[in-house]
C-alpha cells in the first residue's frame, strides 16, 4: 500500500465498504479525482486495488462490480493512452474477473470518446458496460436492481454521504495487505512460504509505459469533440446498455 499512497490519496480508485447483491466486491472510480500523470503508477494502482477486489470476493463469487462516478469529469482528464492500457490489464491479466461495469450519469462529450475506446474492448467486456443517469428512470433501475440503496453512496443516488475518507481507506487497506500472500499461497498450493504482499503482481513489461502521454490519441477525441459543451449530458437512452455481467446475449435500451 505505501508505495501506492500517492495515487490512493483522492480516492480515485477504491474499494467500497459495500457489495453488490450478489456479494461481489465493489471498485468506485473517480475520474475527475485524477492526481497523477503517470501512467505507470496509475496501472500500478489500478492493479492494487484489483488484487484487493479479488482478496475480498466471497468463497462464491469471483467476479467485481466497477462503480464509475463522472461528477465533475472535464475534457482535462480524457486520455486514450490510459484506458488503452487499463483494457490490456483487465483482459489479458484479469480475463472474467469483471462482472459488470457502470458509468454514472457521463457527460456528453464521453460519447465520442467511448467511440474510439469501444474497440480495444473485447464484444464479451463491452457487452458488461452499463451508463446511467440519475435523471432516467430506466437506468435508474439498473442501479437500483444491483444495490442496497441504504449502503450504496449518495454520488451512485444511494443514501450513505459519509463518503471518502483516506485516513480510514488506509487503514482498511493495510489490513487486507497482510492477507493478500497468505490468499494467493491458499488459492496456488505450490507457492513458497507467504512473502510480503505485492503491490503489483502483474508483470506490466507487456503494457506500454514508455510514455505518459499520447498527444495523437488524444488530439483524434478532442477533434471530434471539440463542439460538444462539458456541461450537457447524454440523451438518457441513446445506446444505454443494459446487459449483466453474462457473456450470453444483451438488450438494448432504445
Amino acid at each position: 500500500m505505501e508505495e501506492v499512497a500517492h495515487e490512493a490519496e483522492t480516492g480515485k480508485i477504491y474499494r467500497s465498504n459495500y457489495v453488490d447483491k450478489h456479494g461481489r466486491t465493489v471498485l468506485v472510480m473517480r475520474p475527475s479525482c485524477q492526481n497523477s500523470k503517470s501512467t505507470k503508477g496509475q496501472i500500478r494502482y489500478l492493479v492494487y486495488c484489483m488484487e484487493n477486489a479479488i482478496v475480498n470476493l466471497p468463497p462464491d463469487q469471483e467476479q467485481m462490480v466497477w462503480l464509475i462516478d463522472f461528477n465533475g469529469f472535464n475534457m482535462s482528464h480524457i486520455s486514450v493512452k490510459l484506458t488503452r492500457e487499463t483494457a490490456h490489464v483487465l483482459q489479458d491479466h484479469y480475463p472474467e474477473r469483471l462482472g459488470v461495469a457502470i458509468l454514472y450519469n457521463p457527460p456528453k462529450f464521453f460519447e465520442p470518446f467511448w467511440t474510439v475506446v469501444k474497440p480495444f474492448l473485447e464484444a464479451k467486456t463491452q457487452n458488461k458496460v452499463k451508463f446511467a443517469y440519475s435523471d432516467d428512470l430506466n437506468t435508474k433501475k439498473i442501479v437500483e436492481d444491483l444495490f442496497d440503496m441504504e449502503k450504496l453512496e449518495s454520488a451512485f443516488g444511494g443514501n450513505d454521504d459519509s463518503g471518502f475518507d483516506v485516513n480510514k481507506y488506509a487503514e482498511r487497506m493495510r489490513e487486507d495487505d497482510k492477507r493478500i500472500p497468505a490468499f494467493w499461497t491458499r488459492e496456488n498450493p505450490q507457492l513458497a512460504a507467504p512473502q510480503p504482499a505485492p503491490t503489483c503482481s502483474v508483470d506490466l513489461s507487456s503494457v506500454n509505459l514508455n510514455s505518459d502521454f499520447d498527444a495523437s490519441d488524444n488530439d483524434k477525441v478532442h477533434s471530434s469533440l471539440s463542439h460538444v459543451s462539458d456541461s450537457e449530458g447524454l440523451p438518457p437512452n441513446k445506446g444505454v446498455l443494459v446487459t449483466e455481467g453474462s457473456d450470453n446475449g444483451s438488450r438494448e435500451v432504445h
